[in-house]
């Protein structure tokens, strides 16, 4: 028999807040029946109305707050409660990075089963605003006018962010000039429900110094008064360096086509980090939080522990990031990325960083780490930082094939991160410690890097030091 739901959409209720759900909504309950509350915190009491009742969880708006938490700020920005960029500007950063570290916590211990995993505390941002290198938005019309920003949450409604307070200003100031451009020139606008118009999509980077990429993505191969669109983009913005025109016919919600156009100056954008630069395309993946990702690799490269001896394999590598970090420690490193520019993005930073013990590999880790295998090719070290999915088991079964060492995973999804260690536990690896890093304050979202050691290793190294405390 059915338990009956005790609740009713559109009815109001209170309750008290628990904890947070991974999106940075408060969790609490009604009779033991999960209702989920956006920007609602931990230890407050709210009422609340019902928006959407389901078999098992309701999702609710604050009516009214009760009682306060002590961690709740005001946010910074004026179109926090309406724009879903953001989830948790109304929570003190210090408080941000301890949900983040047990948000890593409940799900290594609740999915992975791993009740002995070391989680250490997040390792926060000294600037946690104003600090994405990267921007895509969409376009849209609203009573006449362009607008270009972000969706409100769970809508396909885009609010107007001219002033996002997580971009850094160079995007801010490229979503404010592209917009200035698309009413004067009057380039048709892209409606998804009806499949007409032509602009989709903003995308922009900041790279060293400031120099500004502007991708334009279209729903048709033309783009109309394209000439005058780039002088005026070249006039209003000294600091632009590349302008391309992505084409995406397709009618679904993927943001970037695969045919890119260059329309004007260079065809990549230059980060940094540290001592290494790098060469960004379009299509490219780099991490959005310059600052903090120095700081994730190089607690990926501290739990590698190379010595210059080893060959490492770098899967789902980007444009050679952590390959190179790693690269001027090891003997051979190995990049696997299935995007194409990104290789050659790649290949040109190992050539441009003076690193020639590192090789590039296009294709999906899925299928070139077994044919690395079958070529005898044998890591002493595996780091590999897949997207928010994870790693497929016949990857993690090939890493374990090749009996590494060690094995650092870098995730950006908890829930991922927690199921592949436990799949990497049967498969004789142990999971000694994590370190929850923030790439993106003010989100919900958590970046964490794992260190895996072979669980053979692991008892020889308790045996030793068993042994020198015996004498």
């Amino acid at each position: 028999m059915n338990k009956k739901i005790p609740v009713e959409k559109g009815k109001s209720y209170e309750l008290v807040i628990h904890t947070l759900g991974t999106n940075g909504e408060g969790v609490g309950r009604i009779e033991n029946f999960t209702v989920f509350v956006p920007h609602a915190l931990p230890g407050e009491r709210v009422r609340v109305k019902l928006n959407e009742v389901k078999k098992t969880y309701a999702s609710a708006h604050i009516e009214e707050l009760l009682v306060r938490s002590h961690d709740r700020v005001e946010p910074r920005c004026a179109v926090y409660g309406q724009c879903g960029g953001c989830q948790l500007q109304h929570l003190a950063y210090d408080a941000q990075l301890r949900v983040k570290r047990q948000q890593v916590i409940d799900a290594v211990t609740r999915i992975g089963k791993l009740q002995n995993l070391f989680v250490a505390p997040t390792i926060g941002a000294v600037t946690p605003w104003n600090y994405r290198n990267k921007m895509q938005f969409p376009v849209g019309m609203e009573k006449g006018h362009v607008v270009i920003g972000c969706y409100a949450r769970n809508t396909h409604h885009i609010i107007s962010t001219e002033s996002c307070h997580i971009q850094a200003e160079g995007n801010n100031e490229i979503v404010r000039v592209v917009g200035e451009i698309i009413e004067r020139l009057q380039i048709p606008v892209y409606n998804e429900d009806r499949h007409i118009g032509v602009l989709r999509h903003i995308i922009g980077r900041v790279g060293v110094d400031g120099e500004l990429m502007v991708v334009i993505v279209t729903a048709t191969r033309n783009l109309p008064r394209e000439k005058e669109f780039v002088r005026l983009l070249r006039s209003k913005l000294p600091q632009l360096v590349s302008i391309h025109q992505n084409i995406q016919t397709y009618r679904n919600n993927v943001i970037m086509g695969r045919e890119t156009r260059l329309l004007w100056g260079q065809p990549t954008i230059r980060d940094a980090f540290g001592q290494l630069s790098f060469h960004i395309s379009p299509r490219s993946f780099f991490q959005v939080n310059t600052a903090q990702a120095n700081v994730l690799y190089s607690m990926a490269l501290e739990y590698a522990q190379l010595t210059g001896h080893e060959t490492v394999i770098d899967a789902y590598c980007g444009t050679g990031t952590i390959t190179l970090f790693l690269a001027r420690k090891a003997r051979k490193v190995y990049g696997i990325e299935i995007v194409k520019p990104a290789i050659l993005d790649a290949r040109r930073n190992a050539r441009d960083n003076h690193i020639k013990n590192a090789e590039f590999i296009v294709g999906d880790a899925t299928e070139v780490m077994p044919r690395l295998y079958k070529q005898g090719i044998r890591a002493d070290v595996v780091v590999v930082d897949p997207p928010r999915a994870g790693c497929t088991p016949t990857v993690l079964q090939t890493f374990a094939n090749m009996h590494p060492r060690r094995i650092v995973y870098v995730s950006c999804n908890p829930a991922s991160l927690a199921r592949d260690l436990s799949i990497l536990q049967t498969l004789g690896y142990v999971a000694e410690k994590a370190q929850p890093v923030d790439m993106f304050p003010m989100t919900s979202h958590v970046e964490c890097c794992t260190e895996l050691v072979r669980a053979d290793l692991l008892e020889k190294e308790k045996a030793e030091k068993a042994k020198k405390t015996e004498k």
